[in-house]
């Protein structure tokens, strides 16, 4: 090959690279400029599906903007018949300035049920969370708690039940 048909072929072949439409991309967290020479989609640019219970995050209070209080936080149900099922409601107050959202109530076995609303709580209304206990398969003494998350200062509450199974 001579140097001119070389010369040809490179200028060509720069010419046909340079046309290729590229997008120039800057990390934020680093500055640094990439090429993007196949156009992907980046990170930045991609629509992320949104997740309804994390919507319902963002139009809720940030937590600590109100305040759940309890009439009583723990319940002893006494002596009770083994394999009996039992209930009790805690009742509440929101005694905060915004809305009250519990996101949820956890018993820390399956044997304890909380059942708790849904609905954002008023400032100054109430509400119950009803808690039913199964002792199938229990003896003795037993103390069992309940944990309500909701967009309180501590976002946690603690409430406990107790009962000596016979």
């Amino acid at each position: 090959m001579n140097k001119k048909t070389i010369f040809i072929a490179t200028v060509t072949l720069g010419l046909l690279f340079s046309s290729c439409k590229k997008e120039v991309t800057t990390d934020p967290s680093t500055g640094i400029a990439s090429m993007n020479p196949e156009n992907k989609v980046t990170e930045q640019q991609q629509t992320i599906p949104t997740n309804p219970a994390t919507e319902l995050k963002k139009n809720t209070p940030a937590t600590g903007t109100t305040e759940m209080t309890f009439e009583k936080k723990e319940h002893d149900f006494g002596i009770i018949k083994a394999d009996s099922k039992v209930d009790y409601t805690f009742k509440f107050k929101n005694t905060g300035k915004e809305d009250l959202v519990i996101s949820n109530a956890q018993g820390s076995c399956g044997c304890t049920i909380p059942e708790y609303p849904k609905e954002a709580i008023k400032p100054g209304e109430s509400g119950k969370i009803k808690v039913s206990f199964n002792s199938a398969g229990k003896s003795g003494n037993q103390q069992k708690s309940i944990t309500i998350t909701a967009n309180t200062e501590v976002e946690k509450e603690l409430l406990t039940i107790k009962a000596q199974i016979k």
